[in-house]
């Protein structure tokens, strides 16, 4: 038995009275064709932030506090036998001496900014001459 098909009519498409747009393109720069990518200008960008001294100090400082608290831990350590301590304590206690006192070095160079700082003397006011008769 053979299923009888309805015919169905085919709808119309409509078509649209859409003009076609052209999209104007702006002329490349002369700048990107032969000149440095934009990682190259991140790069160039990061290495003269590292040149910084601030950014210099800041690094020592971290360094500094974090190999304190690593021989702080491990000096805390040799008293113990215990074995369920472990190096992850003397890295988060090193990571967080050294944030601290990266965090302190900010702070201090910040509010060294703010300060007002002190107004010049200001140059003594000029006489006026008498004029001449």
């Amino acid at each position: 038995m053979a299923k009888a098909t309805t015919a169905k009519t085919p709808k119309k498409v409509k078509k649209s009275a859409k003009a076609v747009k052209a999209v104007a393109r702006a002329k490349p720069d002369a700048k990107k064709k032969g000149g440095k990518s934009k990682a190259s200008d991140a790069a160039d960008a990061l290495w003269k932030l590292a040149d910084h001294p601030l950014v210099g100090e800041l690094i020592a400082l971290g360094a500094a506090a974090a190999v304190a608290a690593i021989a702080e831990q491990s000096i805390a350590r040799s008293g113990k036998t215990k074995k369920g301590v472990t190096s992850s304590v003397a890295v988060k206690a090193a990571g967080t001496a050294a944030a601290a006192a990266i965090g302190q070095r900010l702070i201090s160079e910040f509010t060294e900014i703010k300060k007002p700082k002190a107004a010049k003397p200001s140059k003594p006011a000029k006489v006026a001459k008498p004029a001449k008769a």
